[in-house]
C-alpha cells in the first residue's frame, strides 16, 4: 500500500505544511500542487466543493507525492466513507463536541472490528494499491476539529478516544466560542492561551496537534507551540492576496495591507 507521507513526517518528529482547497476545479488543484505542500485538503465544509468536483481534485493531487486529505461538511458517516473510498488518506471532521461524537467519527473511518466503515474502496484501491483494505485502518488519519465550547469543556475525553490520530484547531470558531473575534492568526492572549492548552493536552494523550493559520509566519509560530500540522490560508485566500498585492504594487501602494482578513 502507498505510504501516508504525513504519518512518516510525524513519526520522525517533523512538521507537516498543509494546503487548503476550496476552489472546485482540477486545474486550480494542479496549480496548488506546484507549491510542494506535504498534504492538500479538499474542503467540503466551507470550500465551494461538492463530491463530483472533489474526485477530480483528488486525481490532480495524485500526480504528485502530496498526501490527499478532506474536510467533510459534517460528522456524517456517508460523506466520510465516500471521501475515503475516493482516495483520501485522512479526514478532518468539524464541530466535534464530545467523546461520543468523536467515537462516531473515528469508527466511520475504520473497517471492522475497529469501526463500522462499509467496504467499497473503489478509487482508493487504484490510488493506494490492492492491499488497501488490509492497511487502511493504520494508514488513514483521523482529525477531530477542536473549535467549540463543548470541545473545550470535553477536551480530555475527546483526546482519549481510541483510534483518534490528531486534532485540528479552527481558530476562528474557537475564538467565537470564547467570546473573541475570529482572525486567521490570533494575537489575543485569551485565544492563544486556549491554543496552548489544546497543544499540551494533545501531547499528554499522544495525539498530534494541527491548526489552521493565516500566514507562513503564523504556521511557524504554531510549530513553536507544539503543533505538528499547520495549514496556511486556502487557495481562495492565497489567490485573492496575490491579486491584491500585484495591483497594489503596480499602483505603488503598500502590498502588506493586501492580505485577506480571514482564512478563506
Amino acid at each position: 500500500m502507498r505510504a501516508n507521507r504525513i504519518r512518516e513526517i510525524w513519526s520522525s518528529g517533523g512538521h507537516a505544511v498543509n494546503g487548503w482547497l476550496g476552489i472546485p476545479h482540477g486545474v486550480a488543484t494542479e496549480a496548488m500542487v506546484q507549491g510542494g505542500w506535504d498534504s492538500l485538503t479538499v474542503d467540503l465544509q466551507h470550500g465551494l466543493v461538492h463530491y463530483d468536483a472533489a474526485v477530480g481534485m483528488l486525481q490532480a493531487i495524485s500526480t504528485s507525492p502530496i498526501t490527499p486529505l478532506a474536510r467533510v461538511p459534517w460528522n456524517e458517516p456517508g460523506i466520510i466513507m465516500k471521501m475515503l473510498d475516493a482516495g483520501c488518506f485522512g479526514i478532518i471532521c468539524p464541530m466535534v463536541n464530545n467523546r461520543e461524537e468523536c467515537e462516531r467519527f473515528v469508527q466511520a473511518c475504520r473497517y471492522p472490528p475497529k469501526g463500522y466503515r462499509s467496504f467499497g474502496p473503489t478509487r482508493a484501491n487504484w490510488y493506494a494499491g490492492a492491499d488497501y483494505w488490509k492497511n487502511a485502518n493504520d494508514t488513514v488519519i483521523t482529525f477531530a476539529m477542536i473549535e467549540t465550547k463543548g470541545a473545550l469543556d470535553n477536551l480530555d475525553a475527546i483526546l482519549s478516544t481510541p483510534g483518534l490520530d490528531a486534532i485540528y484547531v479552527g481558530p476562528a470558531d474557537l475564538a467565537l466560542a470564547i467570546g473573541e473575534q475570529p482572525v486567521g492568526d490570533p494575537t489575543s492572549e485569551k485565544t492563544l492561551g486556549e491554543i496552548r492548552r489544546i497543544a499540551a493536552a494533545a501531547k499528554k494523550h499522544g495525539v498530534i496537534a494541527g491548526i489552521h493559520t493565516g500566514s507562513p509566519e503564523g504556521a511557524k509560530r504554531m510549530f513553536g507551540l507544539g503543533y505538528q500540522f499547520a495549514t496556511i490560508l486556502a487557495d481562495t485566500a492565497l489567490l485573492a492576496n496575490a491579486a491584491k498585492a500585484a495591483v497594489a504594487a503596480a499602483r505603488g501602494g503598500e502590498t502588506a495591507a493586501a492580505r485577506t482578513a480571514g482564512p478563506y
